[in-house]
């Protein structure tokens, strides 16, 4: 049986019902003495019920699904316009002086030498044997009772003339006396060749030699 048929047949036992209610009411009424026009109008509203069929419900579809909004568009800030702009450097170009000309450097004259001598310079030269200068005569006293010895380098400047104008020692033989004799007896008895400068002209020269104090053997 349909869900309507069930419906309907259940609005007949209802209104079955009710009018077995109603005869029974009626029956009352004429039994208690109730008007009829009373009765007739009660009648009137329960017969004229209307009984309306029940129409099934729609389903209502489904609401829509909410959408979800959008985001917002995503907006970059506007760039930074930096208004204060710093003026350009301003750049001095400082002009170099004018170059000086070189002025170029003359090199001294060379010296000029001097022309070669005419004649090769010579040293002054002993005349005679340099040993005769001092001999065992000559031996200090003290010294020889001593019985000191030993050797006098020396160095004698001889003039144009060919004589000895000074003496030096150049190296001790220990004793003063000793190194005193041989610069006494070379200066009074040495005699040279003097020296010569490049044109053969007699010039001051040098010269040097040594003493050799031995104490004589009998």
């Amino acid at each position: 049986m349909a869900y309507a048929d069930q419906e309907m047949s259940g609005n007949k036992v209802t209104a079955f019902v009710i009018v077995a209610l109603i005869h029974v009411v009626v029956g009352y009424a004429l039994v208690t003495g109730l008007a009829y026009e009373g009765l007739r109008q009660v009648v009137k509203k329960v017969t004229t019920v209307d009984i309306k069929k029940e129409e099934p419900k729609k389903e209502e579809p489904p609401p829509p699904p909410k959408q979800q909004a959008a985001p917002p568009p995503i907006v970059a800030p506007p760039p930074k316009i930096n208004v204060s702009v710093a003026p350009p450097p301003v750049q001095t170009v400082v002009t170099p002086p004018p170059v000086a000309p070189v002025v170029p450097v003359l090199a001294p004259p060379a010296p000029v030498a001097p022309p070669p001598p005419r004649v090769q310079p010579k040293q002054a030269t002993p005349k005679g044997n340099p040993g005769n200068w001092a001999t065992t005569n000559d031996y200090p006293t003290r010294a020889l009772r001593e019985e000191r010895e030993g050797t006098t380098s020396f160095r004698v400047t001889v003039g144009p003339d060919g004589r000895v104008t000074s003496c030096e020692i150049t190296g001790s033989s220990g004793s003063d006396d000793l190194d005193a004799a041989t610069c006494s007896n070379v200066t009074r008895r040495a005699r040279f060749n003097p020296a010569t400068d490049g044109d053969g002209n007699p010039t001051t020269g040098s010269y040097s030699n040594r003493v050799r104090w031995v104490i004589p053997k009998d």
